[in-house]
């Protein structure tokens, strides 16, 4: 009995060191944590010093890491903002893993191999690894952004095909399974698992961590995450689903819950070091003995189907509307294979739809791609990153989290003023500029804004233009405000618009795009400097604060009657009626303004 708590506590020991030894020296000569773990996996695994002789056993358990992994991003999820991603999720994560399948089923019919072998090895390749890209996202601060929720929208897509594609495994099996349950009983009893973490979440989940609140004992709150966690993954488990996508619609479902930082702050421990195991166990997996005796095949294998599945990725983000370097960022870091692959071809071997030698090669070069990535990593942030730099002067927008009745586009010296006033009297703004120096500087004032280019219709939509009661265009730009004024009224025909017009000309554009009002840059301020030189020409400051006032009126009436008649396709000089407009209302504003002249001089 002792003998078996010392070799279990001799290899508890043995990974921590492994770990704390390789990762901070990896991290330290810029090839990063994922890279260190592997490494020190593959240094004390059954292929190296053999201090361990069954990794398959340590990543089973260590995969609780990527599921306590996904269930704090759970947190960070409100139900709402995980509906607005619907179109992300269903949308873009079917073309990725469709596209990229077929492609890599096409590559394997080009290597020699039959359709079956070829289409179940593309399944699993397509796979991504949750826990490398969530590890890399997070890493980077990523998973807020807009390519990252586009990531974690594929993955959640690729965790619900694992019902699908099991049943499909099953299908193609050439032996009979007595045991294996019909389609149309595994989607129902996954769908009913699905429901009852639902309910479960919504009604009981709550009043449960309200009540054990009230004992003021830290670690039964502990206990109780945990619970959560572990419990919503077994649900899914037992219905056939992934346990992280459990934990994550556990994690959605109290993501507005009082409680949700205190989860939060009792999980990440747990998370951090079980993911660490988990890279541990995949580079223990690692069997060189396999990668020796059929080096080439498996050689060409990792980068055939490594380059097939980037440009597959590749292909989709720039179809779906992504920049060049984040499409090129996506296909790098999900061009490997993932974890499910090796539940996958298990599935498949035990079926005999391939068979044992083959599940191996498959399986060692899923765990080589997930090797390289790291690497491809490297070699993207030092080459291709500058390279992006050069030529792509424009960022990837920014994700929007928060929506409001109000979209301000532009927060310069005209948008900080309204910004200002619409603040200081309560009311919250969606902001959103394309100047990157501007964001930063009025986030340090503590004004929430976004970068993006407001002249593409899925960031309007992004920021709730459907929804919104107000839109304010603030930008100095004059094609972009009126095309932004067009696309806002089709968008929401119900929506109030104030733009910035850069002249008159510009006012009668806005007019016809559908602004309600059009708000001359310069006009205000021109109106008070005129003021000002009245009262310095010896009329009194009420006289000359009355003529200002009749001025402003007449002059915003006499170019709305204008904009009526204005004509794009004619010049306004060459416009007869609204020259005639013109003088008649000038005509009648002088007269006004000489009564009030002629009224101060008789007093």
């Amino acid at each position: 009995m002792a003998g078996g708590s010392g070799s279990e506590l001799v290899s508890v020991v043995t990974l921590l060191g492994a770990a704390v030894v390789a990762v901070p020296l990896f991290k330290r000569i810029g090839l990063g944590s994922v890279l260190g773990y592997l490494a020190a996996g593959l240094v004390i695994g059954p292929f190296g010093l053999k201090l361990f002789n069954d990794p398959q056993a340590i990543i089973h358990i260590a995969e609780l890491g990527v599921v306590m992994f996904l269930f704090i991003i759970g947190l960070e999820m409100k139900p709402s903002h995980l509906w607005g991603l619907r179109k992300q999720i269903f949308g873009l994560g079917s073309m990725q893993v469709v596209g990229c399948a077929v492609l890599l089923t096409f590559a394997g019919l080009a290597l020699g191999y039959p359709w079956q072998i070829a289409f179940v090895g593309a399944c699993g390749f397509v796979m991504t690894s949750t826990a490398i890209v969530m590890q890399t996202l997070s890493e980077r601060g990523d998973i807020g952004t807009l390519r990252g929720q586009k990531m974690v929208s594929i993955l959640l897509f690729e965790d619900l095909l694992i019902v699908p594609l099991l049943a499909v495994i099953t299908f193609l099996a050439p032996i009979d399974v007595e045991d294996a349950r019909p389609v149309w009983q595994q989607i129902s009893i996954a769908a009913l698992s699905l429901a009852t973490l639902v309910v479960i979440g919504i009604w009981l989940l709550n009043p449960l961590f309200k009540m054990l609140a009230k004992t003021r004992l830290r670690e039964i709150m502990t206990a109780a995450a945990l619970l959560v966690v572990l419990g919503s993954a077994l649900l899914m488990e037992k219905g056939g689903l992934s346990t992280a996508m459990g934990a994550f619609v556990a994690g959605v479902l109290l993501s507005e819950s009082s409680f949700r930082h205190q989860l939060e702050a009792d999980i990440e421990p747990f998370r951090g070091l079980l993911l660490g195991l988990f890279f541990l166990g995949v580079g223990m997996s690692l069997d060189l003995a396999i990668v020796a005796k059929n080096w080439s095949l498996i050689f060409f294998g990792v980068i055939i189907l490594i380059v097939v599945k980037s440009i597959g990725i590749y292909t989709v983000a720039r179809l779906a509307g992504s920049t060049r370097s984040a499409a090129m960022d996506r296909a790098v870091l999900m061009a490997q294979g993932g974890e499910f692959a090796f539940v996958l071809y298990a599935a498949a071997t035990n079926h005999g739809v391939i068979d044992s030698v083959t599940n191996a090669n498959l399986t060692t070069i899923v765990v080589l791609s997930m090797v390289c990535t790291p690497f491809s990593i490297i070699a993207h942030n030092k080459f291709i990153v500058p390279l992006f730099r050069q030529t792509e002067a424009e960022r990837e927008a920014d994700h929007i989290e928060e929506q409001h009745e109000i979209i301000l586009i532009g927060i310069g010296r005209f948008g900080q003023i309204v910004n200002h006033l619409l603040s200081l009297s309560g009311y919250h703004s969606t902001v959103i500029d394309m100047d990157a120096k501007i964001i930063k500087g009025t986030k340090s004032y503590g004004i929430k804004s976004y970068y993006g280019n407001a002249t593409r219709p899925e960031l309007l939509r992004s920021a709730g233009i459907e929804k919104a009661e107000l839109l304010i265009v603030a930008i100095d730009n004059k094609e972009q405000t009126t095309h932004i004024v067009e696309m806002a009224r089709k968008m929401n025909p119900q929506i109030k618009i104030i733009a910035r017009a850069y002249d008159r000309g510009h006012v009668f554009d806005l007019f016809h795009a559908g602004a309600d009002k059009q708000v001359r840059e310069t006009f205000d301020s021109a109106v008070r400097s005129g003021k000002l030189a009245l009262h310095m020409l010896g009329i009194d400051k009420e006289v000359a604060d009355e003529i200002g006032h009749v001025y402003f009126k007449r002059d915003r009436h006499r170019v709305r009657l204008m904009a009526e008649t204005y004509d794009p396709k004619v010049d306004i000089f060459k416009n007869k009626e609204m020259m005639r407009i013109a003088l008649a209302e000038d005509q009648e504003t002088m007269a006004i303004i000489q009564q009030i002249l002629h009224r101060e001089k008789s007093e």
